[in-house]
């Protein structure tokens, strides 16, 4: 999910150098929900995630 998000970041800032101001910001935003949703996923793994079993 991370790799999607990134990508799409790449998206979004060569499309706001070559001019293209709406790709860009649906881009961006779409980056921006991937990485957030990434981050609470990353968060929850940790909190929930499988413990080894206790020696």
């Amino acid at each position: 999910m991370l790799g999607w998000a990134l990508t799409f970041l790449v998206i979004a800032l060569i499309a706001g150098v070559l001019g293209f101001g709406g790709l860009a910001a649906g881009a961006a935003g779409i980056a921006k929900i991937l990485f957030f949703v990434f981050l609470v996923l990353f968060v929850l793994s940790l909190i929930f995630g499988r413990r080894g079993p206790v020696v």
